[in-house]
């Protein structure tokens, strides 16, 4: 479903500890910032899998970032896509494969022209990262195709400053004529390829970095 009303940054804020900074993602009208520095634009590239297969020759995607006081507000545009399917955005560590820490922030659905917005609220900017003090134990919801962790590594801060879109269907996927191969890239781990990502910046400085 999707809302067309704007939340207020009281709203948001808690909206976001509500659901433990989960995003939330709906269709919504461009606006444009307050001011200069309180935003930051990027496009989104063509992932190389699709690039070597020739599929979705006409993909594009852009992405805008609003600071939003304690939160900020990513909308996300994509066109050139297949009709009526969904994808899955997920912020993480590199844009291209192994991926390193990647974070679900949810779903995207084309409309009948193959052209999509959504928008996410969380935490989009330069202290955007992942921790986890010591290991402790998580719980195993999934098991095929692939098996949950049952226990966290303990790792120190990581910044995780990159886009990834994925095809929430290997089905959708085969029927773009891009690979079928099957990755984990939504809530049940059953995802297609990745569509796109922020690859034009460096590994260890993707766009996120760029918003103070």
């Amino acid at each position: 479903m999707r809302t067309h009303h704007i939340l207020s940054v009281a709203q948001t804020l808690a909206l976001t500890l509500a659901s433990s900074g989960a995003a939330l993602a709906q269709g919504y009208d461009e606006q444009p910032p307050a001011a200069e520095e309180n935003y930051i634009e990027f496009k989104l590239d063509r992932s190389p899998g699709i690039v070597r297969d020739g599929c979705l020759p006409h993909a594009s995607g852009k992405v805008r970032v609003t600071a939003q006081g304690p939160v900020e507000v990513m909308d996300v545009e994509l066109e050139g896509l297949p009709a009526n399917i969904e994808l899955d955005a997920f912020v993480i560590q590199v844009p291209n494969a192994p991926f390193g820490m990647s974070w679900y922030q949810g779903d995207i659905e084309t409309n009948e022209y193959g052209h999509a917005k959504a928008r996410f609220i969380g935490r989009f900017h330069i202290e955007t990262f992942v921790i986890a003090p010591g290991v402790a134990p998580a719980p195993v919801v999934h098991h095929e195709p692939t098996k949950d962790a049952a226990e966290n590594p303990a790792i120190a801060p990581i910044h995780t400053y990159h886009i990834g879109i994925w095809f929430n269907s290997a089905d959708d996927a085969k029927a773009a004529y891009c690979s079928d191969f099957v990755t984990p890239f939504n809530g049940e781990h059953r995802a297609g390829v990745q569509v796109f990502n922020t690859a034009s910046y460096p590994d260890d400085a993707g766009p996120l970095s760029l918003l103070k």
